[in-house]
């Protein structure tokens, strides 16, 4: 009985001796030359850097191959790195980020049989592309597969070490051509891969320029993915065309706006990526502030004025003079001029803001009555002529009226009617109304006082015009 249970155990160590046997070789034989694998640092020495490969025999990579620029490890014990098979042999499988260094003939074909990158360094552009150097044998490689996108600059690569794919070897190395297109187009899958797992809407990213379009502009977030960013999405201030605020390789901000898994498009915004400025505009701007902007355009009822990056106004045609009655915008500004306004009134809700280019040039009416005294002369010119009377303007931004029956009861009533728009007149000033903005004006009751402010060179109405002017202007001097 006894011996039956020992021969039953011992048969049991047999079959299991041979299952973990069979699953150690199955494991080595799934580690080939050419294989690219993901492996975890288990230890770093002096010289190698030894990689849990997943299967019995732990992988060893060279600790020289992955230095950085600054010829120092960046890299520690339980990080994983994509590593590509160099040999397998008994006890140990050899890795490597790619194949570089000194080699013969028989690694450069096993690289190119296993399509292993190698590393090459560009010595010079010849006809069609580019000469490389590999393992000190010369590859060619054509323009059209350098890179990913189009070459304008061959001479920019010149110098510079890339890794490349192996396309063609013949003649035992002699004729060798290389391809970096083709690994970068494998990397970019990968980094779309990975990108679209993980990606979101919401999510802010930095990209770079690739494309200029009226529409919009194309920035690539990562090698081989593109999202488009709309001209209204570019900035909060309102631009024509996206190259007055960018050009091809500037760095942009962006935020992910829609993802399309299907077609792989992508949707994103600038200034979406950055604080709407209606956010703080109160901070930025109070009621009676006086500052400057550019005019963006024009409208019949007046002209909208970007005083800060996203931040309009609007001056309407009231609010542009006090000098002249403004009948449109573009009378007085155009898009692109920039112009002094004052803040009237600011409204974050609606994002609105009422501007004022009149305020901001000062109001003629202030202290009005310390310019202009009741009962004295002053000169005017005639703006308009109404059946109710003229419009006489003092100074820009002060218009008296001259009623008609002011001037019916003047002497030379005829006279004064001949007069046109623009000619020069002397009036009365007999009342003044600062709050409401008018004054009322009359006529010298004696003589020809009202043409004392002609000038000499104005063609007289009557023949004895300019003798009666000179003698007017004589007396008045006088009562001085």
């Amino acid at each position: 009985m006894s011996d039956d249970i020992f021969e039953s155990e011992a048969s049991e160590e047999e079959e299991n001796f041979a299952d973990l046997f069979e699953s150690y070789m199955t494991e080595q034989k799934d580690i080939q030359v050419g294989d690219k694998i993901k492996g975890e640092i288990i230890a770093v020495g002096d010289k190698n850097i030894f990689i849990n490969t997943g299967t019995k025999t732990d992988g060893v990579v060279e600790k020289s191959e992955l230095l950085n620029e600054n010829k120092e490890i960046d890299c520690k014990t339980g990080d994983v790195l994509d590593l590509y098979v160099v040999s397998v042999s008994d006890g140990e499988i050899r890795l490597s980020k790619s194949i570089s260094g000194v080699g013969g003939d028989r690694l450069l074909q096993d690289a190119y049989k296993s399509r292993i990158p190698v590393e090459g360094r560009v010595t010079e552009t010849c006809k069609g592309g580019f000469r490389v150097s590999i393992m000190k044998k010369t590859a060619f490689c054509p323009i059209s597969q350098m890179d990913t996108k189009y070459v304008e600059n061959q001479d920019e690569y010149v110098g510079e070490s890339f890794d490349f794919l192996i396309s063609k070897f013949e003649e035992r190395g002699r004729n060798i051509v290389v391809s970096r297109r083709e690994l970068l187009k494998q990397e970019q899958e990968s980094a779309k891969k990975e990108f679209f797992k993980t990606a979101k809407p919401g999510d802010i990213i930095d990209g770079t320029v690739n494309t200029i379009m009226p529409y919009g502009v194309f920035v690539e977030i990562v090698p081989g993915i593109e999202g488009l960013v709309h001209i209204s999405e570019l900035s909060w201030s309102r631009i024509g065309h996206p190259d007055e605020i960018l050009k091809v390789n500037d760095p942009i901000k962006t935020i992910i706006l829609e993802i399309n898994l299907e077609t792989s498009k992508i949707s994103m915004s600038a200034k979406r990526a950055t604080t709407d400025p209606w956010e703080t505009v109160h901070h930025q701007f109070k009621n009676g502030d006086k500052t400057s902007g550019k005019v963006t355009r024009c409208a019949d009822f007046g002209a909208f004025v970007e005083i800060a990056p996203g931040i309009e106004g609007l001056v309407h045609v009231s609010e542009m003079s006090y000098s002249k009655r403004v009948h449109r915008a573009e009378d007085m500004v155009s898009p692109g001029d920039v112009i002094s306004v004052t803040i009237k009134d600011v409204d974050a809700i609606k994002k609105r803001i009422s501007l004022s280019m009149k305020d901001a040039e000062g109001d003629p009416w202030v202290n009005i009555s310390q310019k202009y005294s009741v009962g004295k002369i002053y000169s005017g010119k005639i703006e308009k002529k109404e059946q109710f009377g003229y419009f006489i303007n003092l100074e820009p931004g002060i218009v008296g009226l001259l009623p008609k029956s002011k001037i019916n009861s003047a002497p030379n009533a005829s006279e004064i009617e001949k007069l046109k728009t623009d000619d020069i007149i002397g009036v009365k000033v007999e009342e003044i109304n600062a709050n409401s903005r008018k004054i009322a004006l009359g006529i010298e009751g004696s003589g020809d006082d009202w043409k004392q402010f002609t000038p000499k060179s104005q063609p007289s109405t009557s023949g004895a015009f300019g003798d009666l002017a000179e003698k007017l202007q004589s007396a008045l001097n006088s009562k001085k």
